[in-house]
């Protein structure tokens, strides 16, 4: 074959190669929204796909219960169609995980705010109704407790009465999200933390100074392990606060089977607290709304999770939920902006809105507002 028909033909094989690439970067194309995240946040962001896609020209977004710390993970891998363009999280993005996003070429995040929610304590209808403190929670679920000697323990709790004499003789069988879960994050925050908070000495060790001898004595006189501080130092290159180590032991839940992971299906925890009315369930006030004919939500610290408390922050096991959207796929990916307006929109998430109806707490107005105006803006997060 002579030169001129050899460059030819490779001329050619590049053209035929050229094409096949372009047609396969077409085919991977996306024409819809993908969305991921928290399993408390899924069942608003269902609603509001459901009304975008009726009342749109863009095709109905796709929307996957991956867990709020799942959803992130796969959020912050980066940019690009096989990538998903929002998260749901029912607690804030971590700073650790927006370095994640960074490393990967994340680099603009819209962060939105969309209501409120309460984390109810249930159990079914055909049992009492619980009447708990968030101290009740944490001694009741902690995997260690202080003992007689005022040093930690692993916790001996059999039963709600072991934990506190006027609850029922019933074993301890609570059934909750996993670690990936953000209301599993604001749990252990919200009613382990708030818990423990009420005992003098973990109380007193969460508001000493980083890396002070005080601190030291401290995890000495409950037996806290100075391997938690090293473990500390050498992760983050710096020593430990008191509220780091805090956390070590206040977040710490019990895995002999009193605390059982349920997985991020919300509907299930239910489904399973109907089978067994001696049990106790963890989740999001919206399924405790949609199935208060199965189940109740306990008191708790006095109060009952209701869309009232929650609004007025009455009720002490509440946080806000949010969405995260990348900037790069706005204008590539069809719908991401309107979307956004849609779920920020006063007939969505206002007072009167469509989503109060399914359980959402709506924010204050200026608050609404607010993320209304980040969401047309595409304002850049700050953790600040």
């Amino acid at each position: 074959m002579s030169t001129r028909k050899i460059l030819a033909s490779i001329g050619i094989a590049g053209v035929l190669s050229t094409a096949v690439i372009a047609g396969a970067n077409a085919a991977s194309a996306r024409d819809y929204i993908s969305i991921v995240g928290s399993s408390t946040v899924y069942p608003f962001a269902t609603v509001v796909v459901e009304q975008f896609g009726k009342t749109t020209s863009f095709k109905t977004p796709k929307v996957e219960s991956t867990g709020s710390g799942g959803g992130l993970k796969l959020f912050c891998a980066g940019i690009g169609v096989q990538h998903p363009d929002i998260t749901n999280a029912s607690r804030r993005i971590k700073s650790s995980e927006v370095q994640d996003c960074e490393k990967n070429g994340v680099k603009e995040i819209v962060e939105i705010k969309i209501g409120y929610d309460g984390i109810a304590v249930a159990n079914s209808k055909k049992s009492k109704l619980y009447n708990l403190s968030r101290k009740d929670i944490y001694l009741a679920l902690a995997h260690k407790i202080i003992g007689p000697d005022g040093k930690l323990i692993n916790n001996p709790h059999k039963t709600w009465k072991d934990v506190n004499a006027s609850l029922p003789d019933t074993k301890i069988e609570v059934l909750g999200p996993p670690p990936t879960s953000g209301t599993r994050d604001a749990f252990n925050e919200l009613a382990m933390g708030g818990g423990a908070k009420k005992i003098a000495d973990l109380k007193t060790l969460r508001g000493l100074k980083r890396g002070s001898q005080e601190l030291k004595d401290m995890m000495a006189k409950l037996g806290v392990p100075m391997s938690i501080w090293t473990a500390y130092e050498k992760k983050k290159g710096k020593a430990p606060k008191g509220k780091d180590i805090f956390k070590q032991v206040a977040y710490g839940i019990r895995e002999d089977g009193a605390f059982i992971e349920a997985g991020e299906n919300d509907n299930l925890i239910v489904q399973k607290l109907e089978a067994n009315p001696k049990a106790l369930g963890v989740f999001g006030f919206s399924f405790l709304d949609q199935n208060l004919d199965k189940v109740q939500g306990s008191i708790i610290d006095g109060v009952g999770p209701t869309f009232e408390s929650i609004a007025d922050n009455s009720y002490p096991i509440s946080r806000p939920l949010y969405f995260y959207v990348k900037k790069a796929h706005v204008g590539v990916i069809p719908g991401v902006k309107e979307f956004l307006l849609e779920f920020t929109s006063e007939k969505a998430s206002g007072e009167e809105g469509y989503l109060s109806e399914r359980g959402l707490i709506p924010m204050p107005e200026e608050e609404r507002g607010k993320f209304a105006l980040d969401a047309k803006n595409l304002a850049p997060l700050s953790l600040k």
